[in-house]
């Protein structure tokens, strides 16, 4: 499990990085400051969430059960938010209204709150 957690959140990392100097440089004369900025807290979050999960596929506090919900807690909360901001911005391009999935953005954030939560619990309750 550790490997598959610690090879995902390497694999966003470098999903992060591509879609940051895509937004920086591709899609800097596209978009407005406002969806350059959004999309750009997209690519932080995802960014974030990546060495999160470096983080979590080497942490030896949580359990296997803790870490699979944590893993999988991070995988959507990072699709729905980062990916309907991705989507969310490139409306001048892509031509697609994307708004309809707008509310996928805070539920998004909502599973990324659990994630943490849930690594602080299992952190908090763990015995010296």
């Amino acid at each position: 499990m550790e490997r598959k957690i610690a090879g995902v959140g390497a694999f966003m990392g470098i999903l992060a990085i591509i879609l940051g100097a895509f937004g920086a440089h591709a899609l800097k004369k596209q978009l407005t400051i406002e969806q350059l900025n959004a999309f750009e807290t997209g690519v932080k979050y995802q960014m974030y969430h990546a060495l999160f999960l470096l983080f979590l596929g080497f942490n030896t506090l949580l359990s296997e059960k803790a870490k699979k919900m944590v893993f999988q807690l991070v995988i959507f909360g990072v699709i729905f938010f980062s990916g309907s901001i991705y989507l969310l911005t490139t409306k001048a391009i892509s031509g697609v209204d994307f708004k309809f999935i707008g509310i996928l953005t805070p539920i998004g954030g909502a599973l990324l709150i659990a994630a943490w939560s849930i690594l602080f619990w299992n952190i908090w309750r763990t015995k010296r």
